[in-house]
């Protein structure tokens, strides 16, 4: 059992805990039965939400798929590590797998990696010869594609392409307890990424996981439906492979989706009550820089050392990086010369003063939002420069239907004096800045 250190006031730490970062993909806010949706099957993330910590303020690191994974290794935003929102992560970034490895864990990545750029279009299997494959930031072990894959999938495990048979969770589901336990044998404390490409589209499941949402939906958002069933069903797997293993006391276990949820997952409107959207009642969807697409669900759980409860402390995937270094008390120096994050060991802690350092920002083209405890100012991805920034209190209003850029002049100019200070700093990061200067 590991020490742990639980002094009110004073950061959660714990010798070598083992970490599991759990992702889905295109899960929107609503999409799970602790959220009340009318016709979704998520026991397991229901088991999880009443037994671990809820985050329902919690934020992807853009409202895309790529540039969140680049937030979560790094700690920065994307723009910052070469992600523009697409295109290959900057190798000389510092990561969480490197931390990791450094401090003497096994590291292993599992299911959709989509950080090789262009190379992502060339090969989906993350070839050996890929110079951005898991393995060059950081991973001893993986098993991983670069984008999209279902039932039946072609993975790469360390650079070699293998096929394998059954839902593409399970597969990468059971495949990481298999690393996990051999670890666990001898003695060496793991920290693994387990990312489906789960409920992406192109939609794809079992007729048995699909058979219950058939004629209750569209067939398109039965099939989403039924990947969603069968990505939970892994999760229950995973969990229960930890406690079987004996090790769930002392394994954090983090889950969260890459953006928010699609805008044409539609229901049956003869059926009370249901839901319209993957997002409920927040505006927009994947893509936008409204609550919709940056909103996600979140759950942390750490048995005996996490107590339930629901937190609505505004934090977001730009918090992974410095967290985990803060808990396991891994190196500073494995922290990037800029980050972006704040570490959220007081959260877990329950300490939730307002976030008083580091607004979260985030960056798509021309769209911008920059988010500071309640207020939010955010002009959309589909706006161009001259578009006008709009000003809303989230908290208050979720749904960003009241804009109150002209009654609250002084936040606005508060806030966007420090979004203007933020661009400044990315672009001074994109220059190459943030790297340590070559010896030639």
């Amino acid at each position: 059992m590991a020490f742990l250190v639980l002094i009110v006031g004073m950061p959660l730490k714990a010798d070598k805990p083992n970490v599991i970062l759990v992702m889905s993909d295109d899960q929107g806010w609503t999409q799970t039965g602790y959220y009340g949706h009318p016709i979704a099957r998520t026991p397991n993330l229901d088991d999880m939400a009443r037994s671990g910590l809820r985050m329902d303020r919690f934020y992807s690191g853009a409202p895309f798929c790529v540039p969140t994974r680049a937030t979560v290794l790094t700690g920065r935003t994307n723009e910052r590590t070469g992600v523009l929102p697409s295109g290959a992560m900057n190798k000389q970034e510092k990561t969480l797998a490197t931390a990791f490895k450094e401090a003497g864990y096994a590291t292993g990545h599992f299911g959709k990696w989509h950080l090789s750029g262009a190379a992502d279009r060339r090969d989906t299997a993350v070839p050996a010869s890929n110079p951005y494959n898991p393995g060059e930031h950081g991973f001893d072990y993986w098993l991983s594609k670069s984008i999209q894959f279902n039932l039946n999938p072609l993975l790469s495990r360390n650079g070699v392409k293998e096929r394998f048979e059954g839902d593409g969770s399970e597969v990468i589901v059971d495949e990481a307890l298999k690393f996990i336990t051999k670890e666990t044998k001898k003695n060496k404390p793991f920290f693994v990424l387990v990312w489906y490409s789960t409920p992406h589209r192109d939609f794809e499941a079992s007729k048995e996981d699909v058979a219950p949402f058939l004629g209750r939906t569209d067939d398109s958002s039965a099939l989403q439906l039924g990947e969603l069933a069968a990505m939970d069903r892994s999760l229950g797997t995973l969990r229960q492979g930890l406690k079987d293993l004996g090790i769930a006391e002392n394994t954090l276990l983090w889950f969260t989706s890459d953006n928010g949820g699609l805008p044409d997952i539609a229901y049956r409107p003869d059926l009370p009550g249901v839901h319209p959207d993957s997002t409920g009642h927040l505006r927009g969807f994947k893509k936008d820089l409204y609550e919709g697409g940056l909103r996600v669900p979140t759950i942390v759980e750490w048995p005996g050392t996490i107590e339930h409860r629901v937190s609505h402390y505004p934090s977001g995937t730009i918090d992974m990086f410095l967290t985990l270094i803060d808990i396991a008390g891994l190196n500073p120096d494995s922290i990037n010369a800029v980050n972006d994050g704040v570490s959220l060991a007081p959260v877990f802690n329950d300490q939730e003063p307002p976030r008083r350092e580091k607004p979260m920002g985030f960056k798509v083209n021309a769209g911008q939002a920059w988010l500071d405890n309640d207020w939010k100012l955010v002009r959309n991805y589909t706006s161009s420069e001259d578009d006008p920034f709009e000003l809303y209190n989230v908290v208050g209003d979720p749904a960003e239907s009241n804009n109150l850029i002209e009654q609250r002049p002084d936040i606005a100019a508060r806030m966007m004096k420090e979004l203007m200070a933020w661009n400044a700093s990315i672009e001074k990061s994109a220059s190459g800045s943030d790297y340590p200067k070559s010896a030639d």
